[in-house]
């Protein structure tokens, strides 16, 4: 059921906030209009991309590593899923999750990012002050006729608005996968939960391979 669930909240991820690494959209000052420019563009490549479309996980993964990351705040991500135990791991622990989370999330979906095709967007109204750094980006995917919750979790960074949590039909990300990681950590600690990670990263690499 949860991987029913986020399916769609991971190709939306994956995709409809996917930039360029090269150059950030002229109009990308606002996170709204960041979300609103890179859409078309990001869903016309997929379409456009017989391999991604038929789930070729090495494409899907090159595509999140040149268009996604410099837009997406992994890190971020990962800490406030592992709520107090993120503190408690070392640097290279933490960059290791973070990573193999990264992994986790792209191989797992892989599938819904391939099931891209006719679906539109539309944006509810934006509303924030200029001076505020944490906000929400509140849209409605239509996929065959059907609209789907989807809300992006932005905030503004040295380096311009990161998306770091998305939001599909009431369930955010990060709620979503904390207790599994707090279930994990207490059980095994944190080499526990990285070994879990690289362990399932590797039976996914060889399910598709």
């Amino acid at each position: 059921m949860l991987k029913k669930l986020l399916a769609p909240l991971l190709a939306s991820l994956l995709t409809l906030v996917a930039v360029g690494a090269a150059a950030a959209p002229q109009d990308a000052a606002t996170p709204d209009a960041l979300i609103k420019s890179v859409v078309s563009d990001v869903m016309t490549a997929v379409k456009a991309d017989k391999d991604i479309q038929a789930g070729n996980v090495p494409k899907i993964i090159a595509l999140v590593d040149q268009k996604i990351v410099p837009y997406a705040n992994f890190q971020k991500t990962t800490q406030l899923v592992m709520g107090r135990a993120w503190s408690q791991a070392s640097p290279q622990q933490q960059a290791q999750i973070t990573d193999e989370f990264k992994k986790l999330l792209v191989r797992t979906y892989a599938g819904a990012i391939s099931q891209i095709r006719d679906q539109t967007v539309q944006y509810r109204p934006f509303r924030a002050a200029p001076e505020d750094t944490d906000v929400v980006v509140r849209t409605q995917v239509i996929n065959n006729g059907e609209p789907i919750q989807l809300d992006y979790r932005l905030e503004k960074t040295a380096a311009g608005w990161k998306v770091y949590d998305i939001n599909v039909l009431g369930a955010w990300l990060i709620e979503a996968y904390r207790s599994q990681f707090s279930q994990m950590i207490s059980q095994q600690g944190i080499d526990g939960l990285l070994k879990f990670l690289q362990d399932r990263n590797r039976q996914l690499a060889a399910a598709k391979s």
